[in-house]
Formats: structure tokens, C-alpha cells, sequence
């Protein structure tokens, strides 16, 4: 199934701006644009406040669905894009299913970088109405490195003038200005960050610092021969980015089934679970590097993990990554056993004692596991002894599993759903069934790959 991808225009354009990538993207994504309060076919009734665009986009997703999807955003809606992001990875607007951002030529969530002069032009365009045919032109070549084709050039100057006069000045003189910036911390969801060549105000070097570094999983990139109108001006090389990061960062690991992902995303659970589920969802960035253990270490480990935790070849959660990750935030159990170091330490101890056994095989490997489990394998390499090898083998074992049962994917397969079981509201609804075999209308199937 084809992930969706909500696409959120620029100030004077419209869900119109993305029909040339939607073909081009067509089996990757499948694009559906919003047109935002004031702009296209939407009215500005609604609201213009950032945050009343993010709730309308929102609503949107919410009603589409979708249970697998993706942001792209492009300037006045790249700003629009991190909030609704944010909001859905700390669980608070109550969806489920962001699997990855695209920012075009992005306003930040900090105040948007405009000369004062050219924001009091603008402004002067609508002061008394619409925008006129002149000034639209001029807007549009404004914002490109080169002529558009007639088609779009057409559309994008019609978009301006059909435009609500409220809505553009809106945008101007506050949406513009509003600072969101201290409002939500780094957001760990996976991000193409991706500027114009010859953009001004919004170019690469304000992407990369006022941008980039919301998104610690983003990646930068520049497309030459545009200026701010990304998708009118280079649909082909911005479709090409956006493919290539698909393939490569998004589209791997295990997804959470529809029916699981609307359970997640119902009132039946609250913000701050949703919000845990929704971070241990995210794809796993097959290009980190571990932040504790070396990267030999780290491919014993993954070689450990098949043996302990086997799961589809074409879709595994990477569990020893996520082993590294816990073990860099010190999010251990608690304790360790007698005789064993601080948890990295061991860690690193016992994997150089079975590194020459991973790199055999996992069929080796898995006699060996054998073996240090009943206390019969003396290792060659490292400062452990026997004993102590087989306490941390089973402490490592431990949180292997622990990473791939805390994926709600893993839930939705193992049919497990006591999380459900009540939201943030004053009555909480729990679970009335409680009988072997017996199972609530509200409750997933399970057991969906």
C-alpha cells in the first residue's frame, strides 16, 4: 500500500503547486494536497493563525484515514508542516502514522527571515482587495531563477489573485513573525530538508541553520537552477530527491497495521503513550552510526539479535541500534549482575568475547548462544570469564527482546493491546472482557505479518 502524502503550500499558491510531482511520484507517494485557510479553494473562515492552519490539517488527516503518511511543506506551509509534525510525535493532536517530513524552502518554526520593505510591498498588494494581475507577475518572478513553463506560470499567477486579501496580510504580519521555536525540542522523525540554489531570504544558508537543526534525523540537500518556487521550477530534481530518500530512509522496518495505528491514535489512548508509540514507530536511519559501541561491536550485536529475535528479512526493526541508542541514554534496568561492570562496558566485553563466533555464521553463532547460556563456553577473546559472559549474554538477550517488543508493530502481531486503556479524559474506559478468548469490538485482530 502506498503511503499519503499531505502536501501544504506556499503564501499565494495552492494544492495546485503540487500536480506536477504528484505524477512524478506516483507509486512511490500518493500526494493530496491541502489548500490552506484563504488560499485555492479554501476559506478563510476557518482561521489564518498558524495554529488554526495546523488544526484544519489535522482534520484533515484525521478524516482522510490514513494510517501511513508523510508531511511535505512547502515555505508558509513547511512551518505549518513542522507544527501539525511535532504535535503528532509527542501524541498531543491525536494521530497516528507520520512516517517522514519534507520541507521546500520551509519558513522555520522561529520567525520567518523577510525584509521589512518588501514585507510593507506585499502588504500594499492587498491593502485594498485582491492582488492585481501586475503584482502577482511580479511576485512569481520574484520567487524563481528562471521563467516558468507557460502552463505553470499561468497557474501560479492565478493562485496569488485568487487568494484572500485577509489571509495574505494574515501570513505577513503575524503567521510570519509567530514563534514556535521554543514551543517543541527536537523532533526525531526523519526529514528531507531541501533549499533552491538561488532562493533569498529562505535559501541554504537559513535552511541550515534555522531549519535543520530541529530535525537531528534530517537530511540537507540543494537543488540548482531554482530560487523558492521548488516544485513549479525543478519538479523532476525535487521528485528525484524525494524518491531517493524514500527508498533509502524511509520506507523500511516494520509498519503498524491500520487497525492497530487507529487504535494508537483513538481516545482510547493517551497523549503521552501515543506519543512513546509514535517515536518507537519512526524507521530506523540505516546510515547511524552507534553512539556507544564500535561498529564491529555493533554487527556482532545485530548478529546476536537474529539468532535471540528472528523477524522478516525484508522488514526488521533494527534492535541492536536501538540496544546502542538505550545504552547512550543510560536507560537501563536499573541493576546489573554481581560481578559485571556498568552497562557499556559489559556490553562491549561480551560482544568482542563472540565476535569471531558472529562472523561464522548465525548457525554457529547459535550454538555458541547455546552453550553460553548452560555455562559451558569459556571465551577466547576479552576479559570475561565464563560466568560472567552468561549473566551479561542474558541481560543482553533481555533487551534485545524488550526492543523489538516495545515496537507497535510487535503489539499489533503479538496481540497485545493493554496500553488501550483509557486516554486523558476524567473517565477512563478500560476493558470490561476480561475472559480468556474474549475480545472487545473496539480490539485489533493481531497476528498481521
Amino acid at each position: 500500500m502506498t503511503a499519503t502524502a499531505f502536501c501544504l503550500h506556499a503564501l499565494g499558491s495552492s494544492s495546485e503547486e503540487f500536480a506536477t510531482l504528484r505524477a512524478r511520484l506516483a507509486g512511490t507517494l500518493d500526494l493530496t494536497g491541502i489548500d490552506l485557510p484563504g488560499f485555492g479553494r479554501s476559506s478563510a473562515a476557518t482561521g489564518t493563525t498558524v495554529e488554526e492552519m495546523a488544526v484544519q490539517v489535522e482534520r484533515v488527516i484525521g478524516q482522510s484515514g490514513a494510517t501511513e503518511w508523510v508531511l511535505i511543506g512547502h515555505s508558509m506551509g513547511g512551518k505549518v508542516a513542522s507544527v501539525v509534525a511535532s504535535r503528532t510525535i509527542d501524541g498531543s493532536n491525536g494521530l497516528f502514522g507520520l512516517r517522514a517530513v519534507v520541507l521546500l524552502a520551509a519558513s522555520p518554526l522561529s520567525p520567518e527571515p523577510m525584509a521589512e520593505d518588501r514585507r510593507q510591498s506585499m502588504l500594499g498588494w492587498a491593502a485594498d482587495g485582491p492582488i492585481g494581475p501586475q503584482d502577482a507577475e511580479t511576485f512569481i518572478e520574484a520567487n524563481v531563477a528562471s521563467v516558468l513553463p507557460p502552463e505553470s506560470h499561468e497557474m501560479a499567477v492565478h493562485d496569488v489573485q485568487r487568494a484572500d486579501p485577509g489571509a495574505w496580510r494574515a501570513w505577513l504580519l503575524r503567521g510570519s513573525r509567530e514563534d514556535w521555536s521554543t514551543t517543541f525540542g527536537p523532533n526525531p522523525v526523519p526529514a528531507l530538508v531541501l533549499a533552491g540554489a538561488d532562493d533569498g531570504d529562505l535559501g541554504p544558508e537559513a535552511q541550515q541553520t534555522l531549519n535543520l537543526p530541529h530535525w537531528p534525523n534530517g537530511t540537507f540537500d540543494v537543488v540548482p537552477d531554482a530560487a523558492h518556487m521548488l516544485p513549479w521550477e525543478q519538479p523532476d530534481a525535487v521528485a528525484d530527491r524525494i524518491r531517493a530518500f524514500w527508498d533509502h530512509r524511509v520506507d523500511r522496518g516494520p509498519v503498524v497495521p491500520s487497525s492497530m495505528a487507529r487504535v494508537i491514535a483513538s481516545p482510547r489512548v493517551s497523549a503521552r503513550t501515543r506519543g512513546i508509540l509514535a517515536e518507537r514507530a519512526l524507521p530506523d536511519d540505516p546510515d547511524a552510526a552507534p553512539e556507544v559501541l564500535t561498529p564491529v561491536q555493533l554487527t556482532t550485536l545485530r548478529a546476536i539479535g537474529r539468532v535471540v529475535v528472528p523477524q522478516p528479512d525484508d522488514r526488521p526493526v533494527d534492535i541492536a541500534l536501538r540496544v546502542d541508542a538505550q545504552l547512550a541514554a543510560g536507560l537501563g534496568d536499573g541493576w546489573r549482575p554481581d560481578g559485571l561492570p556498568a552497562d557499556a562496558d559489559a556490553y562491549r566485553a561480551g560482544l568482542d568475547a563472540l565476535e569471531a563466533d558472529a562472523a561464522r555464521g548465525d548457525d554457529h553463532l547459535r550454538a555458541v548462544l547455546d552453550d553460553v547460556t548452560a555455562g559451558d563456553h569459556t571465551p577466547t577473546a576479552g576479559p570475561f570469564d565464563a560466568g560472567q559472559l552468561t549473566a551479561w549474554a542474558e541481560d543482553a538477550c533481555v533487551d534485545l527482546v524488550k526492543q523489538w517488543a516495545a515496537h507497535p508493530a510487535t503489539m499489533a502481531d503479538i496481540d497485545y493491546d493493554g496500553f488501550a486503556n483509557g486516554g486523558d479524559g476524567i473517565r477512563k474506559q478500560g476493558f470490561t472482557l476480561l475472559g480468556a478468548g474474549e475480545r472487545e469490538a473496539w480490539e485489533p485482530t493481531g497476528g498481521t505479518r
